[in-house]
């Protein structure tokens, strides 16, 4: 397979080939933050549409929050998953995650959320 017929060429089109095993696990990698993403968007829908004992805006808050999330998931992961492999690729240090940060503060955020309905319920 030449480069020009992988996708994408600004991956592929650099550095040598490194250890399939390595850009395997940069795939099981990406994969798994398309599932968190699913689960996410999955968390958002259930929770708008079980009639949680919370205010009506903190339930749309939160619904909301995790569906942004949801959706903001897999671009980061397709951009982490390229400097991943561009950096295997290369023989440089690895990248840190783009996912992690906006993740971490995005659940914070929920449970944020969820424990001022419960208090003001």
């Amino acid at each position: 397979m030449t480069v020009a017929s992988r996708f994408p060429r600004a991956v592929y089109g650099v550095g040598s080939e490194p250890d399939p095993r390595f850009s395997l696990a940069n795939e099981r990698t990406f994969l798994a933050w398309i599932r968190t993403g699913l689960a996410l968007i999955a968390g958002g829908v259930a929770i708008d549409a079980v009639a949680l004992p919370l205010p009506g805006w903190v339930r749309v808050a939160t619904a909301v929050v995790l569906l942004v999330l949801g959706l903001a998931v897999p671009p980061l992961a397709w951009f982490g998953w390229a400097a991943t492999e561009r950096a295997l690729r290369l023989g440089r240090p690895l990248p840190g995650s783009l996912v992690t940060l906006p993740l971490a503060v995005g659940v914070l955020v929920v449970g944020v959320l969820v424990v001022v309905g419960v208090l003001i319920r």
